[in-house]
């Protein structure tokens, strides 16, 4: 992460970050968020099971890796409770301000068992939801009741999105307050760049260059971004990188046989920095029926890069359509194709969509705009 001082104004914090560690939208973020707010004077601890992804070896952010003993007693390991051990202990040692849960469960229970281990009231407790832990895992009957209560308990819960908000107050919480800080992006890493020896080697030197990343769930409807590419490619030569690998994979491959653009397709798996690939490429398709936020998008824009999506769940708050890029029906791939195809037939026309993506994610969603506003939330 590039330089996001403007050294804080508000006295420096001691801050508990808790975090699913692989790669995904809320891991992302949270690890973004403690380095960011690292370089603005503030101690973090960042709590997993493993080292996260995106947290680099020469981070100034503290990890405490949380060990699960596996007994014979257990038939599930009870991670959320050596979770809760372990940020009480630190929450005791370092006398931290604040714990913030990224992820509903069990990473905000185990912050408020956390509280309650330490006997310490005036150490608050942060929830952020970002999605699946509201629409999927906290609608479930096993989960529900807990979800409640976390979004309940906690001094403050932040959400990634307006949707994200109204589902948790229809689903969860009805009375729940809930403030929307969105998702951002350091736009200093992740702006436009040239490669064109990498672009040659994707196969786009002389054809459009296409690109979808995510974890492959059935939620991210990669069949479509096939079918995408199999529309455009009828009018232009046109090729699709399918960054990341999950569930949703062989099929997505066998479509591509189908449809006969295998050769046109390059699945790479999971990529530690799919950055320059990003910078390669003309257009993300992000066909999903239900992006609480969509990260990958805004790292696409922040490259300069028009977004191809459908216009469900919280996607419409980051990409506007027609400006940044194109959203239709969830499934309506005849039409995300033929506007595609439009933007790519007119070198002015992608160059605006280029201008207009990386002015958006610049102006409402960079680190030194957002950040401070989670400054704000640790200090009310």
């Amino acid at each position: 992460m590039g330089d996001v001082t403007s050294r804080t104004t508000s006295r420096p914090l001691r801050i508990g970050i808790a975090c699913h560690p692989t790669f995904g939208g809320s891991g992302a973020v949270a690890v973004d968020l403690a380095s960011a707010l690292v370089c603005r004077g503030h101690e973090v601890h960042l709590f997993s099971y493993q080292t996260p992804f995106r947290l680099s070896a020469d981070s100034r952010v503290h990890f405490h890796q949380v060990d699960v003993p596996s007994y014979p007693l257990f038939k599930y390991p009870p991670y959320a409770m050596a979770l809760a051990s372990k940020m009480a202990e630190v929450a005791m040692n370092e006398d931290l301000h604040v714990l913030h849960a990224h992820y509903a469960i069990p990473h905000s229970i185990a912050a408020l068992l956390a509280r309650e281990m330490t006997e310490r009231a005036e150490v608050k407790v942060v929830t952020t939801l970002h999605g699946t832990d509201i629409t999927l895992v906290g609608t479930e009957p096993s989960y529900k009741p807990a979800t409640r209560f976390a979004v309940h308990r906690s001094d403050h819960v932040t959400a990634v999105s307006v949707f994200l908000a109204e589902e948790t107050r229809r689903k969860v919480c009805r009375t729940c307050e809930i403030q929307v800080i969105p998702n951002f992006i350091d736009t200093e890493c992740y702006r436009p760049a040239e490669n064109p020896e990498l672009r040659a080697e994707l196969g786009g030197d002389e054809d459009a260059l296409l690109c979808h990343a995510s974890n492959f769930r059935p939620v991210k409807r990669v069949q479509d971004a096939i079918r995408i590419l199999a529309k455009v490619n009828q009018w232009r030569p046109a090729r699709l990188i399918m960054v990341g690998d999950g569930p949703e994979r062989p099929a997505a491959e066998a479509l591509a046989r189908e449809l006969g653009v295998a050769d046109r397709v390059l699945f790479t798996g999971l990529v530690p920095d799919p950055l320059p690939i990003l910078q390669s490429c003309d257009a993300f398709l992000l066909p999903s029926d239900g992006e609480s936020f969509g990260l990958a998008a805004l790292e696409a824009m922040a490259c300069g890069i028009p977004v191809v999506g459908a216009r469900a769940g919280g996607l419409p708050e980051v990409v506007r359509d027609d400006l940044d890029g194109v959203l239709e029906a969830v499934g309506d791939v005849e039409a995300m194709g033929s506007r595609l195809l439009g933007i790519l037939a007119d070198d002015a026309v992608l160059e605006r969509f280029r201008k207009n993506a990386r002015a958006r994610a610049c102006e409402s969603f960079d680190v030194r705009r957002i950040v401070p506003r989670y400054e704000q939330v640790y200090t009310t």
